[in-house]
């Protein structure tokens, strides 16, 4: 498929304050497109925009609140005078044994990374039916594949797969594209906050290669920014996991066989961990979920 110039199209970024948001944001600004930032840290919002080549904007906003993130949409065509490109990309992470696992964490991870996707389109979604724009939806290898010790994070992206690859089918028809970019382990906040855990991170050094390597973040943001050139349904962040797609109907059994093993060698280890949200994303979550409960 042909590439779509980004120049004087504009898109908005969710979860753009760190990581992969932050650095499309740059990517896509650099080719001439005028970006929305959308997050809950609002100084690094404003950091970043300030930093970014072409015109921008930010907004602080929970995008599992449906007003607030229907005030931005509104708000952002009003600023821009339209939207071509929605990354939904904020994400948090949870890590750990499920029976011991913080029930409020392991909820907020279904209801950013899922939820919160669900309502960035819903809020979106008319305007770039005007615009007949594109939507991507960052899911993540856990979307592929199950992985012990990561139940809320695997279930919430192979949820927003399966919601956006059913929401392409209703709304192709309107001219809208809706993509899945697959992520696996990619040098961001999150993954090196994981890290912190030494299980979390033992557990993922025993995976079979090249899926236990953490891997530069540069080329894989490259993968996602040509991916919205071509609006492609599937963007892949690491080459390998298109190959993935042909085998993941039996990766269930395997690890479930491997993952027996594994937990059974880490079990007197597991006393301990600690199941709050991870990485400096996470911490930005609970502080601003604080700040609004006081």
């Amino acid at each position: 498929m042909s590439r779509v110039s980004l120049e004087g199209q504009v898109a908005v970024v969710t979860g753009a304050a760190r990581g992969v948001g932050e650095l499309l944001a740059r990517k896509l600004s650099a080719r001439g497109a005028k970006v929305a930032l959308v997050g809950l840290e609002e100084e690094a919002l404003k950091e970043v925009s300030g930093r970014l080549h072409s015109e921008s904007a930010h907004w602080y906003a929970d995008v599992t609140d449906h007003e607030t993130m229907s005030r931005v949409a509104q708000e952002v065509k009003e600023r821009f005078g339209k939207v071509d490109i929605v990354v939904a990309n904020a994400g948090v992470a949870t890590g750990g044994p499920f029976v011991d696992s913080d029930p409020q964490a392991w909820r907020r991870v279904i209801e950013v990374n899922l939820i919160g996707s669900a309502v960035t389109a819903r809020a979106f979604l008319p305007v770039l039916v005007e615009s007949r724009g594109y939507l991507l939806q960052i899911a993540s290898l856990a979307a592929i594949t199950p992985a012990p010790m990561m139940t809320a994070y695997c279930a919430s992206k192979s949820g927003v797969e399966a919601y956006a690859h059913s929401l392409r089918a209703e709304v192709g028809y309107q001219g809208v594209r809706v993509g899945v970019g697959y992520l696996s382990w990619t040098d961001t906040d999150m993954v090196r906050g994981a890290d912190q855990d030494e299980v979390m991170r033992e557990l993922r050094q025993r995976l079979p290669w090249p899926s236990n390597k953490t891997y530069p973040l540069g080329p894989a943001v490259d993968r996602l920014v040509a991916g919205i050139e071509r609006r492609s349904a599937h963007v892949y962040g690491q080459w390998w996991l298109r190959g993935m797609q042909g085998v993941r109907g039996y990766l269930p059994a395997l690890i479930g066989t491997v993952g027996q093993r594994e937990m059974k060698r880490f079990a007197p280890r597991l006393q301990g961990m600690r199941s709050g949200l991870v990485g400096a994303g996470g911490e930005a979550d609970e502080a601003a979920r604080a700040t609004h409960r006081n």
